[in-house]
């Protein structure tokens, strides 16, 4: 049996990957209630984007025979000194590229980055509809749950679009029991040198 994911390799993105990785976050945009915003960025916010984010957290792609099949990262989790030891995720993939098992692959990796930054809990902000329509399913929160994640919160009714009030789930998934005295969060660049 062989497996399907083979030639599929993750790694690092850079900003010249950022058209081909805006083409995958787009119509998540345009016809989704997954991502709450209304504007698709422009190229040149999206590789801002990336190098904000790599500045401390990975940013990876799955990349196979050369096209960009999706995404994921870290990054800061409220942005305060006292949850650095957390982070939030993000993830996307290519519309015709789900069911394969590259967003599992792309979310073990950050896992594993994760642990050795010394983060020990991921946390992820998902839409959630009050009942499910052409915009919104309850996919995003099935992969979490699949992942490991368990539900820790609802927001409700507060993201607007498409003319729907859509709540918003917070989901965690702890990497590992967290120190008395927490070593200092490594910077992802420092992991890549």
């Amino acid at each position: 049996m062989s497996d399907k994911n083979a030639s599929v390799i993750i790694r690092t993105a850079r900003p010249e990957d950022a058209s081909a990785l805006l083409d995958i976050y787009a119509p998540y945009v345009v016809n989704t209630a997954i991502s709450f915003e209304y504007e698709v960025p422009s190229i040149e916010e999206f590789q801002a984007r990336i190098k904000n984010i790599l500045q401390k957290y990975p940013w990876l792609v799955a990349e196979k025979d050369g096209e960009l099949l999706g995404y994921a990262c870290t990054h800061a989790f409220v942005g305060r000194a006292a949850y650095d030891h957390s982070a939030e995720t993000t993830i996307y993939l290519k519309e015709n590229r789900t069911k394969m098992g590259v967003g599992k692959r792309l979310y073990l990796a950050l896992e594993a980055i994760s642990n050795v930054q010394n983060i020990y809990s991921l946390n992820a902000c998902i839409g959630y509809p009050e009942t499910e329509d052409e915009h919104l399913t309850m996919n995003s929160i099935q992969f979490h749950t699949h992942m490991g994640y368990r539900f820790v919160g609802k927001f409700y009714k507060c993201g607007y679009k498409f003319g729907t009030w859509y709540h918003m789930a917070w989901m965690e998934k702890i990497l590992k029991e967290p120190p008395k005295n927490p070593p200092a969060v490594i910077p992802f660049p420092e992991l890549e040198k």
